[in-house]
C-alpha cells in the first residue's frame, strides 16, 4: 500500500485500510503520517486536521489514520504536488555569484544562455574521483 492509497481512503472511499488486511502490522508501517498530511494540506477543508496531525506527530500511525479517516468529509480533491525544482542552472547561478538559492532564482531571467556556458565552464572542476577517494577529498 502507497501513501496515496491511504490518502484516497481518508478523503473518498472512507475505508479502514489497517484493519481486515492479510497482515495489518505490515498495513500500519507503511502508513507514511507525513505525505498523507501533506497530501491534506493543499486544501482549505482538510488543513487544519492535517495541522492537528503535525502537532501530535508522536503518535502511532493507527490513531493517525482513525482520526483523519473519521474527521474528513468524503470528496473528490485532487491538487498538483508542488516539488522542489533545484534546476542546474540555479545552482551554477547561486555558486557563482555566491548567491542564496532563492536569489539565484529571483535572477535567473537576467542571465543569457551564453552567459549561463560561460558561468559554468569556469565552474568546471577537474580532476580524478579515484584520487580524491584515496586521500579523502585531499590530493
Amino acid at each position: 500500500m502507497t501513501p496515496f492509497d491511504f490518502l484516497n481512503a481518508i478523503t473518498q472511499s472512507k475505508e479502514n485500510m489497517l484493519v481486515g488486511t492479510d497482515n495489518d502490522e505490515l498495513a500500519e508501517k507503511s502508513y507514511n503520517a507525513y505525505i498523507v498530511n501533506k497530501g491534506l494540506s493543499y486544501f482549505p477543508d482538510t488543513i487544519l486536521y492535517s495541522n492537528e496531525m503535525n502537532l501530535r506527530h508522536l503518535l502511532d500511525n493507527k490513531p493517525q489514520f482513525l482520526y483523519l479517516l473519521n474527521t474528513v468529509r468524503p470528496k473528490k480533491r485532487y491538487s498538483k504536488w508542488f516539488k522542489n525544482e533545484l534546476v542546474d542552472d540555479i545552482s551554477v547561478i547561486s555558486e557563482y555569484f555566491g548567491y542564496s538559492i532563492a536569489k539565484a532564482k529571483q535572477i535567473r531571467n537576467l542571465i543569457t544562455p551564453d552567459q549561463l556556458q560561460t558561468m559554468k565552464q569556469k565552474l568546471e572542476k577537474g580532476g580524478s574521483p579515484t584520487k580524491e577517494k584515496k586521500n579523502g577529498g585531499k590530493y
